[in-house]
């Protein structure tokens, strides 16, 4: 028979225990993420007293290094042994924090379009996008704001995407990331593409493909991880749990004790971090992608966060949660976390904090300014980019729409 037995991380008494751990009958191996292993038996029946043999077993490992109040839980990755080299991991969530708050406001005045924010969920998208190398290739859902940025997409550019200008998608010129992707799941099919072309090629270099909780529960999401468990495909499945699929909650959207767990379904090894603390998403990210690269396959990572607004500028989420669960939510801030721990270090002041907010508010205004100057886009410029030839069909749709139709 097949026995599995793998350990699990807990956490205890303000620490964690050795996390990793993988045993079998006759090995002890450390690794980054909870593996199955297998080992034959032979005749040796584990029996119970049903009379029911366990095949296998699987566990679900979590991974925190900083808790909410910005106290150190698990012994530091070796990046964050320093805490002045954390810095930029901060700034880059003060900076994500701001332009979300300018995209809402551009909105709200009639100068954008509708606008997902990331407000609370900065650590997830800054954390992993740090992880990643120039040529990864990122394939966002579209709350992924923070990792463009740090990959070096302009953010008069990224506005100019939520104004509706097609012109928007061609983010920066030296990366091969992909644009949002507004429908729920469809992007992971996109990552185990791209992941499968990599590997054809012999590229050393994986994909990080990012959705929420409400996609786990789409067909295209486990057709993908499934393809990329049975194909051994260099990319990272990052999951952003920020507990709400629009207005449905996570206990309603799935009952397994974890989303993380789902890749196990697919044969991938799977972990869930808490998505609040920066050092965690990154080195978990990072890990992973260290696995795809050397050609070990596929990872699942569960982020677990919370969505501190509405799910776009288009809903109220008023109508279906109590701000009293919200306000509860901030004590998990990631900024505010990272900060404390940069703080208690001697490595943030409020000098420091001071120049930051100056520093980000300008960038962001100046952003705001190039997006408002830009011309008006060309209405017909939404089908140009759909097909090599436009159907028929579409082509009255926009000769209509330039007022020149063929009647």
């Amino acid at each position: 028979m097949l026995l599995a037995d793998v350990s699990s991380q807990k956490i205890k008494h303000g620490h964690c225990e050795k996390i990793f751990e993988f045993f079998s009958s006759k090995t002890h191996i450390n690794l980054t993420f909870a593996k199955i292993s297998f080992h034959n038996e032979g005749n040796n029946k584990n029996v119970g007293s049903s009379g029911v043999v366990i095949s296998a077993k699987f566990e679900i490992k979590y991974l925190q290094f900083l808790n909410p109040d910005g106290e150190v839980v698990t012994k530091l990755p070796t990046f964050a042994s320093d805490a002045k080299k954390l810095i930029p991991l901060y700034e880059g969530m003060v900076l994500t924090r701001t332009y979300d708050a300018k995209a809402v406001a551009l909105q709200r005045t009639g100068r954008l379009g509708t606008f997902a924010s990331s407000l609370g969920q900065e650590a997830v998208s800054v954390g992993l996008a740090s992880a990643m190398k120039s040529d990864d290739v990122l394939v966002p859902s579209f709350r992924e704001q923070g990792a463009y940025i740090w990959r070096g997409v302009g953010m008069a550019q990224m506005l100019q995407y939520w104004g509706g200008d097609e012109f928007g998608n061609q983010l920066a010129p030296d990366i091969e990331d992909c644009p949002p992707s507004i429908p729920i799941g469809t992007q992971g099919t996109h990552g185990t593409g791209i992941a499968h072309a990599i590997k054809l090629r012999g590229e050393k270099r994986a994909v990080v493909c990012v959705f929420g909780d409400g996609a786990t529960s789409k067909g295209e999401i486990y057709e993908a991880m499934n393809l990329a468990g049975a194909w051994k495909l260099p990319i990272v499945f990052v999951i952003n749990n920020n507990q709400w699929a629009i207005s449905v909650p996570r206990d309603a959207q799935s009952a397994t004790e974890t989303l993380a767990q789902k890749g196990i379904g697919a044969g991938i090894p799977s972990l869930q971090v808490d998505g609040n603390d920066v050092i965690a998403v990154k080195y978990a990210v990072e890990e992973a992608l260290n696995r795809a690269r050397k050609g070990e396959g596929a990872s699942v990572i569960e982020a677990v966060t919370y969505r501190m607004t509405d799910h776009t500028t288009a809903d109220d989420a008023t109508r279906y949660r109590e701000e009293k669960e919200v306000s509860a939510q901030w004590k998990q801030d990631p900024i505010t976390r990272l900060r404390t721990y940069l703080g208690n270090e001697g490595a943030w002041t409020k000098k420091d904090e001071e120049r930051l907010t100056s520093e980000t508010r300008q960038k962001v205004e100046e952003a705001a300014e190039s997006y408002l100057a830009l011309p008006d886009p060309d209405p017909s410029s939404m089908f140009d980019y759909l097909y090599e030839t436009l159907p028929d069909a579409y082509v009255s749709q926009r000769d209509d729409l330039l007022g020149r139709s063929k009647k």
